[in-house]
């Protein structure tokens, strides 16, 4: 479904479901149209993070204006602490990968943190037209690989995940995004996203928030849960996975640690 700017769905009035789905939707359409426009390099990558960016703030102002917002490419306003609803939202997750024309692995997050947890979110994969959400979560299918799936980053998956991944018999999926390795679980591309090289809130909330509503396992790399909306945004690990893979692959952090 497309939606254009400024006019959102009627039920996005009092939905936060509905409306975190239009705005990485929207959101997606806008850097589909950047990307058209002939840029390339650092230039590229620059103008998605400047257009997504301003129209999500722009939007948000419009349609929810007594909430915070937390966004990569914005000032962190410390005034989210003492409101109890806050947008988190990364406009171009995978800078890298939209640069690359036609690479599909990059994806825009919008995520709602309220009075202490994730309760919407969508992550938009622009590029396949998608957009995955909470309002209607993805149904995740059983596994259709005869060995676990580990989606690690392209350039730098952490070293520990060559070891998780002999001690499960799995094998590696690169990919770019950390909102599209986690949404892969969801789609029965991998089933184990595990993560430990730093991240910021922004590059997890609204994945690990889609992640939920789809029945996956979402926690901190040592087990503990995730949290959102903290004064130091510094969110560097998590583990989102099919139920089923938990408990081996807590276990195996806790016991060989993930240096």
């Amino acid at each position: 479904m497309t939606f254009a700017p400024g006019t959102p769905p009627a039920e996005a009035a009092t939905d936060d479901h509905v409306l975190a789905s239009w705005l990485a939707t929207v959101a997606g359409e806008r850097l589909l149209e950047v990307r058209g426009e002939g840029l390339e390099g650092r230039e590229l990558k620059d103008a998605g993070d400047r257009a997504a960016h301003e129209l999500l703030m722009e939007l948000l102002a419009e349609h929810r204006p007594s909430d915070s917002v937390l966004s990569e490419e914005g000032k962190d306003d410390k005034a989210r602490l003492d409101n109890s609803r806050v947008w988190i939202v990364d406009p171009l997750d995978g800078t890298r990968e939209f640069s690359e024309v036609p690479r599909d692995d990059w994806a825009v997050h919008v995520a709602l943190w309220q009075d202490g947890d994730l309760v919407a979110g969508a992550v938009a994969q622009p590029a396949l037209g998608e957009t995955f959400n909470t309002g209607t979560p993805p149904v995740v299918p059983p596994s259709t690989a005869q060995r676990p799936r580990i989606a690690v980053s392209r350039s730098r998956p952490p070293a520990f995940v060559h070891a998780l991944a002999k001690e499960l018999d799995a094998e590696l999926v690169p990919m770019g995004s950390a909102g599209v390795k986690v949404i892969s679980v969801a789609r029965d591309i991998t089933d184990a996203y595990v993560h430990a090289g730093g991240q910021y809130e922004w590059d997890s909330a609204a994945p690990v928030a889609v992640a939920r509503a789809a029945g996956l396992f979402t926690s901190r790399i040592d087990g503990t849960p995730l949290e959102y909306n903290q004064e130091d945004v510094y969110l560097p690990d998590l583990i989102v996975c099919r139920p089923e893979l938990a408990e081996r692959i807590v276990a195996f952090v806790k016991e060989h640690g993930y240096e």
